[in-house]
């Protein structure tokens, strides 16, 4: 009796841990957060190099509801991060180091580390290409629940060392730690890693949303983009879980440009990137974007403050998808004469 009591308890607590750990990503109707970070922005912006350093910020959070715990602030660190967009944007990508001792019973109880998407350049048209990025992860959530989560904010960030302002649209990405723990999953850091180890249907599943957003900038094999889960239940299936959407046609960001190596004229021509599946794998996975695409649909007209022209342009392009769809010949030619061969077994 005593231990059944104990293991109900420990059920119990961990429950509460996982809920509480996700509720920073609560889906679906959460209100976009109100952040403000104030650091030396002029010394974060310009550490793009090599050996980047941890950066002391204040975060003051709201959390748009009236719970005390959705309001506060934390001393946290920042870092620059990044590949391309630390490179090319003005105001660099940011990861969030949150003091893990400090955020229980706060809006960010369970996190550790974020990343945070930011705006790029100042200019309000690279604004509204991340809410199309926004737009693409909750996309993708509607198809399966093992992807990213994300959070809206209107972020303020704050120049200590000038008092200078700015304020823009951000988005927090689910942790990998927070995903994988969602998902009973481990993390797994090895590269190497051939698309077709991965589970078959899931790896086709992520293969076609990535075609049906134009999206080839991204590797299972580099872990480019891509990060790996190994579920730990029997016989621990291994996930390659997509992030990082900018590149994509559906976004269509001013900097995006196709990779030379495929031979197209822009980021709008759609390749399919997903290794050869029989029909018995293939057509399972179409038919759920089919009966995903109202939801795939409501969920990019639900983006706030998303232009009614940049809506409209994201789902013209999906429309060209779904039309495909709807053509055998077609669904042929792109996911089974344009697929990829599976390597030879010996």
């Amino acid at each position: 009796m005593r231990l059944s009591c104990f293991l109900l308890i420990c059920c119990c607590a961990s429950a509460t841990a996982v809920a509480s750990a996700q509720s920073l990503f609560r889906e679906p109707a959460a209100p976009p957060l109100t952040l403000r970070l104030e650091t030396d922005l002029h010394a974060l912006t310009r550490d793009r190099g090599t050996d980047r350093k941890a950066h002391p910020a204040t975060l003051h959070f709201g959390g748009g509801s009236a719970g005390a715990a959705d309001t506060g602030t934390l001393a946290v660190k920042l870092r620059t991060r990044g590949i391309f967009r630390l490179k090319k944007c003005a105001f660099p990508p940011i990861r969030l180091d949150l003091p893990s001792h400090k955020v229980e019973g706060t809006l960010f109880a369970g996190q550790d580390r974020l990343k945070l998407v930011t705006h790029c350049q100042g200019d309000r048209l690279y604004e509204r290409n991340l809410l199309r990025e926004y737009a693409l992860y909750r996309a993708f959530n509607t198809v399966t629940d093992s992807s990213f989560r994300v959070r809206l904010a209107h972020v303020t960030y704050v120049d200590s060392a000038r008092h200078d302002t700015v304020t823009r649209y951000g988005f927090l990405i689910e942790s990998d730690a927070g995903l994988a723990q969602r998902i009973s999953a481990h993390t797994l850091a090895a590269d190497n890693l051939y698309d077709p180890i991965m589970d078959p249907s899931y790896m086709t599943m992520v293969s076609i949303f990535q075609y049906l957003i134009g999206n080839t900038d991204w590797s299972v094999y580099k872990r480019h983009n891509i990060a790996i889960f190994q579920q730990v239940a029997e016989p621990k299936p291994l996930f390659a879980v997509p992030y990082d959407y900018d590149f994509s046609g559906a976004v269509n960001a001013p900097y995006a440009i196709p990779p030379e190596q495929l031979h197209t004229q822009s980021v709008r021509q759609r390749v399919y990137r997903g290794f050869c599946q029989p029909d018995s794998i293939l057509a399972p996975v179409l038919d759920r974007f089919r009966g995903a695409k109202d939801s795939m649909y409501a969920a990019v007209r639900a983006v706030p403050d998303l232009p009614e022209r940049d809506a409209r342009d994201v789902l013209e392009y999906f429309d060209e998808f779904y039309k495909l769809l709807d053509n055998r010949a077609a669904v042929n030619r792109e996911f089974g004469r344009g697929c990829r061969p599976q390597p030879r077994t010996q």
